[in-house]
């Protein structure tokens, strides 16, 4: 198998991990999930949602969702930067393209490689990570 056909097949498994992942969030408009991994080595995970000690309810009575509910990158990011490891090179696999102000912490904690599965609607993070040279992939929905 080609390098590039091996990673192919790796990024899809660890975006379907993140999609189970994000089945820990409470939210109910949107559930996303985070795995940072280097050297084949998951490092953090994440999922959206209100920080710890909060209540485990992301919106309003409206359904707008709550101004402090931390997304799946912070939540990883955060993580990892409690723990011994470095994201510095790694690859952050998360079910939605990064917002503006995750792509920010993104390019800061080092992390090289973006994977995705949905492209959320506004995409100004994807165009600062890919200014940045952080290579950003798009892999539709798998199995």
């Amino acid at each position: 198998m080609a390098q590039s056909e091996k990673q192919q097949l790796l990024d899809k498994r660890y975006l379907r991990m993140a999609r189970i992942w994000a089945e820990n969030s409470y939210c109910q408009r949107r559930q996303v999930g985070a795995i940072l991994v280097k050297d084949q080595m998951i490092i953090s995970d994440g999922f959206n949602g209100t920080p710890s000690g909060f209540e485990n309810v992301c919106e309003d009575e409206a359904g707008v969702t709550k101004p402090y509910v931390l997304h799946a990158e912070a939540n990883a990011i955060s993580k990892v930067a409690r723990s011994n490891n470095s994201s510095d090179g790694s690859t952050l696999y998360v079910t939605a393209s990064p917002c503006m102000e995750c792509a920010k912490l993104i390019i800061q904690s080092g992390i090289s490689r973006v994977v995705f599965n949905e492209l959320y609607r506004i995409t100004d993070g994807i165009d600062l990570l890919k200014r940045a040279g952080v290579e950003c992939v798009h892999i539709a929905e798998t199995e």
